[in-house]
């Protein structure tokens, strides 16, 4: 949509909606839906979580089944930092964004995630509170398959864990050094 102004020149009309009142969670499902929008013409990265922490910074975690790279979460900074502007969710413009991949130190969330994984060493979280260590094998919609190594030398035995994703309470990769 347009609009003149007074001097001739047509500006681009941006819908103001009040955000005001908007909850954490309306306002985190709007800016997941604007960066998913970015996302849809580079199939390979995929939006993994928003956060909005109280002093309204806003925390983005892109990944991306190659990896992700400075340059991409630079332009995908850049490009949703102009859409949350132009929105209004801040009406006083009072807000910080950090674009970046999870890291180590968050846990798997969606399944590309725990394929793009596949083959590292993991730990899995069940709901009861029980841990399962192993490398991460396979992969289904419904479950994971990790292969966890007891014991040394003569005495090890290897066994084979299917974990249904409904009963996985968190999974980390487990760094190797």
């Amino acid at each position: 949509l347009c609009r003149k102004k007074k001097n001739g020149r047509r500006e681009r009309f941006v819908p103001f909606i009040i955000y005001q009142t908007m909850s954490s969670e309306a306002t985190t499902g709007v800016i997941t839906q604007m960066m998913t929008q970015l996302l849809a013409e580079d199939p390979g990265y995929f939006l993994v979580e928003v956060k909005i922490n109280p002093t309204n910074n806003i925390k983005v975690f892109l990944d991306a089944d190659t990896g992700v790279s400075i340059d991409k979460c630079v332009k995908y900074n850049r490009a949703i930092y102009k859409l949350v502007e132009e929105s209004g969710i801040f009406p006083d413009g009072n807000f910080s964004l950090e674009v970046s991949s999870p890291g180590l130190d968050e846990p798997l969330k969606l399944i590309r995630q725990y394929i793009k994984n596949t083959g590292r060493n993991v730990e899995v979280l069940l709901q009861d509170g029980s841990k399962v260590e192993g490398k991460l094998m396979a992969v289904t919609d419904a479950a994971i398959q990790v292969e966890e190594v007891k014991g040394k030398n003569k005495k090890q035995e290897v066994l084979e864990h299917t974990i249904r994703i409904d009963n996985i309470k968190t999974t980390k990769i487990q760094i190797q050094f």
